[in-house]
């Protein structure tokens, strides 16, 4: 309970945390600064998207440096998951790499890093990441991987002002400077300047301040000055700051790019693919990282490095090998440097274990992955379900054919309800040209009720209906799913094999059937085969048609990147007895279709409906629905909330033979909170949600929701009637902190 309380305290923190880095001269000076004329926008907004599509391959070498400098620390940085261990008085890091970049439009960045090295005892962290500084296009409407709003844009250009700062003529050029302010406080918005050139309008340097994720930053980008280069960066400076709970980390980073190749879009139709089919951009995806070949010697290093060292850039490493030297640090696999004094090994790897995810490389056999045992981010509330925790782990095993074997355990536990759950997925990849493989899925689902329950349903008035005044016979579930998959053609995904499910009725001792069928008025009741215990065997297929799906083959590995159209999703499955024990016979036919449609940069549109059946019962049986059903353990922001009914009683989910449903889901930074931004500026996404449900006794049943995102946590309120009635109001919240 007190590292919960830690972490309460972290992210009241961050909710305090003022930003650190501070725009150029005070108010005063900016307030003075005119405005910048509307001609000279126009022509920013109107020559930028050109600009942002005008390169259309291009291939470079980047080299970056970082400095880290350890201003502040405390204990509490271990209890923050995914930072790199910071070794006990070392203030100084550095660390270093060489990289092949190859860009393809539209904003495809590949990177395979060929040398890495530092002084970090772990390269991993949350500070050394500058994946998303490196791929930024500054004419792009968005950067950062859609995570800033460019001030260049001209549907972004709401929420910025712009001051004219400065004019410098030099030759036949003259330069503009321009000041960049948000108008409110938004960890998407930034502030800083651009220098513009006239007639062309292309910029030539541009500086911004933000703030996202935990992360305080000040980007310098400097463009080349003409030919090839000039609408690229040739060197970025990078300032980063961490500043959480008394713990302050500075990082200093330079990267220089040397172009190798540019090719420029030449109007038309841009450069196609010279595969068959025109989906697959696997030309575009062609580097891949191979850590076995990557250069960590730092003999090598020294020999290929572009731009020498400083003298106290070459000190920090002179020191860390007198202090690696004196303690005994070796390498390992995973280019970690490890004690080899053993207490200190195994309490460093127990905290890495407890606060970090973790992975342990097999040589020959495979890797492992678990998430941290102490992370708020498997923790889940919600009105319908109450507290929730989980706990994953993977285990991936690559073979040199592209065959690939994963096992992903997770085990959850309930609090409000004091259930256990326990679920693994074994997936084997045997054809990976077409995804062909075995899917093994298994664990112990919700409890649920016999269908003898929907006859006693189906007599009531819906005035009437209330689950608590029922007395319920709950069977416990163990399921297991056998399939094969296959890919015939693109987009198009067949499964089929069986389900089984073993259903025991969790309290024997309360074996009141007798007196359930003398209040349901007897009759037909009387001739069903109660049992105490159920088995099931269902032969089942699955087709998903994703139409206009794009993909690339890594190898001989196929790896679909996603679809502008939608998803059709056709389920069925039929109950056959005498197999295993079965004892059940059903019929059940689901049908799904789901898309998430892209409206801008900044705002998604996304959408399910569905409808499912239970035809051809015999005896009794369970109403337990693939598609419509409710998960058992957390769901994050990007999994099904806006898929899924969030105070609808889970009693509801097995209580009829059909159903139809459907979702809404609007996304953007902003849509109500920004007028308040002086207190919610974190606030990175706000989402509105719809959800209609039609079945007996609920016509229908409605749920409106809104929900806010940020990197620390997702919440959501939500309030629901039946009937056209108001029925109740809830919230889900989950932990998003270190989320990676």
């Amino acid at each position: 309970m007190h590292r919960f309380v830690i972490y309460i305290l972290l992210l009241m923190a961050f909710l305090l945390s003022p930003f650190t880095l501070k725009a150029e001269g005070d108010k005063s000076r900016i307030s003075e600064k005119p405005h910048v004329p509307d001609s000279i926008l126009q022509n920013i907004f109107q020559f930028s998207p050109f600009y942002s599509k005008i390169v259309d391959e291009y291939k470079a070498d980047v080299y970056l440096k970082g400095r880290v400098r350890v201003h502040k620390s405390n204990k509490l940085v271990k209890y923050i998951p995914s930072m790199f261990r910071l070794e006990k008085g070392v203030n100084d890091y550095i660390i270093e790499s060489l990289s092949e970049m190859h860009y393809t439009a539209p904003d495809i960045y590949n990177r395979k890093v060929k040398a890495l090295i530092s002084t970090f005892a772990r390269t991993k962290g949350q500070l050394t990441d500058l994946t998303d500084f490196l791929n930024m296009n500054i004419y792009s409407s968005s950067m950062m991987s859609d995570k800033l709003l460019s001030p260049l844009d001209k549907e972004c250009s709401q929420y910025y002002t712009y001051l004219l700062d400065s004019i410098v003529d030099e030759k036949d050029i003259r330069r503009y400077k321009i000041s960049i302010l948000p108008k409110f406080r938004s960890t998407q918005l930034v502030k800083g300047y651009i220098w513009v050139n006239d007639e062309v309008w292309t910029i030539h340097e541009v500086q911004f301040d933000g703030k996202f994720d935990m992360i305080e930053f000040r980007l310098n980008n400097i463009m080349g000055k003409d030919g090839d280069e000039e609408f690229l960066p040739v060197k970025l400076n990078l300032r980063l700051f961490f500043n959480f709970m008394g713990n302050l980390l500075e990082m200093n980073a330079n990267a220089w790019v040397k172009y190798n190749m540019v090719n420029f879009y030449k109007g038309g139709e841009r450069r196609k693919s010279q595969k068959k089919h025109h989906h697959d951009l696997t030309e575009f995806y062609q580097l891949t990282i191979d850590s076995t070949s990557m250069i960590t010697d730092r003999s090598i290093f020294d020999s290929i490095r572009p731009i020498p060292l400083s003298f106290d850039e070459d000190a920090i490493y002179r020191v860390h090998d007198v202090r690696k030297n004196k303690a005994g640090w070796i390498v390992n696999d995973n280019n970690d440097e490890i004690n080899k004094n053993k207490s200190a090994e195994f309490f460093g790897q127990l905290g890495d274990v407890l606060v970090s995810s973790y992975n342990v490389n097999l040589a020959g056999i495979g890797s492992v992955k678990c998430s941290p045992l102490i992370n708020p981010v498997m923790l889940d509330y919600s009105h319908s379900r109450g507290i929730s925790y989980r706990q994953k782990f993977k285990y991936n095993r690559f073979f040199p054919s592209g065959r690939l074997l994963r096992i992903t355990p997770q085990v959850g536990y309930n609090f409000s309800r004091k259930e256990f759950y326990l679920k693994g997925k074994l997936d084997f990849l045997y054809w990976p040209e077409k995804l062909g493989g075995i899917e093994v899925d298994a664990g112990n689902g919700n409890r649920i009720y016999s269908s003898v329950v929907l006859d006693k349903l189906n007599a009531l008035r819906d005035s009437s209906m209330n689950f608590s005044d029922m007395n319920l016979d709950y069977f416990k579930d163990i399921y297991l799913n056998l399939f094969h998959r296959i890919e015939p053609v693109n987009g198009l995904m067949i499964k089929f094999g069986a389900s089984v499910h073993w259903r025991n009725l969790t309290d024997k001792s309360r074996f009141h059937l007798k007196q359930f069928i003398e209040q349901a008025g007897g009759g037909m009741l009387h001739k069903l085969d109660f049992r105490s215990s159920y088995n099931s065997f269902a032969p089942r297929i699955r087709i998903e048609w994703t139409p206009g799906l794009y993909y690339y083959m890594n190898g001989r590995r196929k790896m679909n990147v996603g679809s502008n159209m939608p998803t059709f999703i056709l389920d069925y499955e039929r109950g056959v007895k005498g197999i295993l024990g079965s004892n059940d016979e059903h019929e059940r036919i689901e049908f799904d279709l789901q898309q998430k449609i892209k409206l801008n940069k900044i705002r998604t549109l996304s959408y399910r409906t569905g409808l499912g059946l239970f035809t051809k019962m015999d005896n009794i049986y369970f109403v337990d629905f693939v598609n419509f059903k409710r998960s058992n353990l957390p769901e994050g922001w990007n999994d099904e909330i806006g898929g899924t009914f969030q105070l609808l009683d889970r009693r509801w989910y097995n209580s009829s033979r059909q159903y139809w449903r459907g979702h809404i889901t609007y996304e953007s930074p902003f849509i109500l909170l920004h007028p308040f931004n002086s207190w919610l500026g974190m606030i990175q996404h706000e989402r509105l949600y719809g959800g209609i449900l039609f079945m007996p006794h609920l016509n229908p049943y409605l749920e409106l929701g809104y929900g806010i995102g940020t990197h620390i946590f997702d919440a959501g309120i939500f309030v629901s009637s039946i009937n056209g009635k108001f029925d109740t109001v809830g919230f889900k919240f989950t932990f998003e902190l270190f989320n990676d």
